[in-house]
């Protein structure tokens, strides 16, 4: 007898392994690189895998994945007005002063564009998004970065002038039904501060970079009315059950804008699985692409370009955050997104 209960009890780790490992509950998703996510049928993705694509389709190039704004406009239109901060928005034009000198100027930018399709095994009846458009949910996704509530008086678009061109046209900042309007930092981790200091160092009276991104979002699950335009990114002819999305108005530096945008859409032919499109939309400032010059006279900061620093080709780029650089960020991002739907 006693030997018989000993091999039950051993037995039980062995089968609780395979209960975990079967339960969907816990599902831990991965990204598969695919050419296009665009047009791929939910059915065919396997369970806990992620299609993924940043358009990374050039290696040879250092701006890889990146594309000119005023380009992606042409080449995908749905995208750009549907993932830029609102559909009007357009490269900002405003007056800098230089030396006491007012001069307009007009930014052009550059936009990385991350598109994921996946699965989960839950009616999308049953997903309630409003769960997930929470100051705590957005914190468990990456907890490197750190957020607080912020007023929506205090959008710096709204209560500065300078920051005007950064304004939506049909409605001020945070003030959407159901929004949360948040105010987040992330310090730069591993040895970006040490290059951000001695790249700083080679600034003769010109703006320095700061060792950390600041940034202001808000952050709402979609009315109807706006999630089912939707159906015009994801391709997918069924009809659209939620979305919601983080939108990044303010930046401190580097960026201009940033979309985390989820669309959930019922499977067709399967009412137990939802399939889940998500995209992450970064507009980058031109001009930081452009310091190249003054790094590579330096033998320390070569690794230091800015293209290779925000793709993710440095050796300075550490971690699994925004340091890690953008297409490892947006991975993580979306992966951890999924996992949370899966599992909550």
């Amino acid at each position: 007898m006693r030997d018989s209960l000993t091999a039950r009890l051993r037995s039980v780790p062995l089968v609780l392994a395979a209960a975990l490992a079967a339960s969907p509950a816990l599902a831990e998703y991965r990204t598969k690189d695919v050419p296009a996510v665009t047009g791929l049928d939910p059915a065919t993705i396997a369970p806990n895998t992620i299609a993924f694509t940043d358009h990374r389709d050039n290696p040879a190039s250092p701006e890889n994945g990146l594309v000119p704004f005023t380009e992606w406009g042409k080449r995908s239109p749905a995208q750009k007005a549907l993932l830029s901060p609102h559909p009007a928005y357009a490269e900002p034009d405003y007056v800098q002063t230089v030396n006491g000198v007012a001069k307009p100027r007009h930014e052009a930018l550059k936009v990385y564009v991350a598109e994921a399709r996946f699965v989960v095994p839950r009616p999308a009846d049953r997903i309630d998004l409003k769960r997930f458009a929470t100051i705590p949910f957005v914190s468990r996704m990456d907890p490197a970065i750190k957020h607080k509530p912020l007023s929506p008086a205090d959008a710096t678009p709204t209560k500065d002038p300078a920051a005007a061109f950064a304004r939506r046209p049909d409605r001020p900042w945070c003030e959407a039904p159901d929004t949360t309007c948040i105010e987040s930092r992330y310090d730069l981790e591993g040895k970006l501060p040490l290059g951000v200091k001695l790249a700083n160092k080679l600034e003769d009276g010109g703006k320095k970079i700061a060792e950390f991104v600041s940034f202001q979002s808000e952050l709402r699950v979609l009315p109807p009315d706006e999630a089912a335009k939707l159906v015009q990114l994801t391709r997918i002819e069924a009809p659209v059950a939620g979305a919601m999305e983080q939108n990044i108005f303010w930046v401190n530096q580097i960026l201009r804008f940033g979309k985390f945008l989820a669309v959930m859409q019922p499977v067709a032919g399967d009412p137990n699985k939802t399939a889940v499109t998500a995209y992450m939309t970064l507009g980058i400032k031109a001009d930081v692409l452009d310091r190249k010059k003054e790094y590579e006279r330096v033998p320390v900061l070569r690794n230091l370009l800015p293209a290779q620093v925000l793709m993710g080709n440095s050796s300075f780029n550490t971690g699994t955050s925004i340091s890690a650089g953008l297409p490892t960020y947006a991975r993580n991002r979306i992966a951890a997104f999924a996992d949370a739907l899966a599992k909550e």
